[in-house]
């Protein structure tokens, strides 16, 4: 018994682990930032950073909980938790709480539970246990299947209304699909048929969403409302210039000039005060990451903890794209988190938890044969 114990820990991927709490500091020192304003009497201190602190205990908790259960039981329970986190989106546009124009919260009284970031670990959770029970690509009524699961709370998000995160779950499902591999014919109906929905899609999207992309492409034009945003964050960005103004003493966000900078544009505010040097720091850190979860699926003994990981892989990478993206006005506001440095309960628990089951595969890995 004490030898399997001992594998277990040696097969631990530390490095994995290092770098999750080396960004969740990243994070909680840089709301810090974001935190204080300057007011006429002085400085004010918005305590997001302590709220993220104990949403960290949290979720460090949740990371303990998803590493210490054995991944393969998952696959029991991966109909029920998703027929389950379905209902909750519903229930978010029945009874849920609105802010900012769009319903997206449950009320539990203590804390706004947002049940988006639940369902992208049950689609991870299916669509890996899917896939892993497949034999060769991917094929049409494979794609159709897949398509109608993912689309159903794709939908709901959509409805709340919540693009970004829609997106999010579409691309993550796509990238373990041609992880997995399909059929090339299959893939270029798939390409043809997106192409064709856009106008499509264009004719049915908000007002509001078809502002951000008109404002990627001409910000000036849109600069003192639409653009206002994404104006405001290239200037934090640019004004860091290549060391930072330094801690602490970033005008954009300290002024107010910045918008939403605990969570959409936390890293502007990062950049801001670190700098070119500071923020190639962080992006090299955010691919030290990807690689670690990278290793994981290079190790990964069976096809369930292989795609699990491949599921997380996917999506943190495409937070981290399009978040940064935006930030810089390269890609359209949508309003996705950068993961571990915006401020929020529900995605980081859900983010810790996520890493639990990479970390959960990788420490099991000995366990199965070549």
């Amino acid at each position: 018994m004490l030898s399997i114990d001992r594998r277990f820990f040696s097969s631990f991927n530390w490095s994995l682990l290092g770098i999750i709490i080396l960004l969740f500091i990243i994070g909680v020192i840089n709301l810090y930032s974001a935190s204080t304003l300057k007011v006429k009497s002085g400085i004010k201190l918005i305590p997001y950073f302590k709220k993220q602190l104990m949403w960290g205990s949290i979720a460090f908790i949740g990371y303990i909980i998803f590493l210490a259960l054995d991944y393969r039981k998952f696959r029991q329970i991966v109909i029920p938790f998703y027929i389950s986190t379905v209902i909750l989106l519903i229930l978010v546009l029945l009874i849920g709480k609105t802010n900012y124009g769009a319903t997206r919260w449950l009320d539990l009284g203590f804390f706004n539970f947002q049940p988006t970031e639940l369902v992208k670990l049950s689609t991870i959770l299916w669509t890996a246990n899917y896939l892993s029970e497949q034999v060769g690509p991917l094929g049409i009524k494979d794609c159709i299947k897949i398509g109608i699961v993912m689309g159903i709370p794709v939908l709901l998000i959509v409805k709340q209304p919540d693009l970004g995160s829609g997106i999010n779950v579409l691309l993550l499902v796509g990238g373990m699909m041609l992880f997995y591999g399909i059929e090339k014919r299959i893939l270029i109906s798939i390409l043809i048929m997106v192409t064709l929905l856009c106008p499509i899609v264009w004719n049915h999207m908000h007002e509001y969403q078809k502002d951000r992309i008109r404002v990627l492409f001409n910000s000036e034009k849109y600069k003192n409302n639409k653009g206002y945003n994404i104006i405001q964050s290239k200037i934090a960005v640019g004004s860091g210039g290549f060391w930072g103004k330094g801690f602490l003493k970033g005008t954009q966000s300290k002024l107010r000039f910045l918008p939403e900078k605990h969570t959409d544009f936390v890293f502007a505010v990062f950049a801001e005060e670190w700098g070119f040097v500071g923020s190639v720091f962080l992006v090299s850190l955010c691919c030290l990451f990807l690689y670690q979860i990278a290793r994981v699926i290079e190790h990964a003994k069976d096809s369930f903890g292989r795609y699990i990981t491949v599921g997380v892989f996917f999506y943190f990478f495409w937070q981290f794209f399009i978040n940064m993206g935006m930030v810089l006005g390269i890609l359209p506001v949508v309003g996705i988190p950068l993961p571990f440095l915006s401020y929020g309960g529900s995605s980081l628990i859900v983010n810790f938890c996520l890493l639990g089951l990479v970390s959960n595969v990788s420490m099991r890995r000995f366990v199965f044969k070549e």
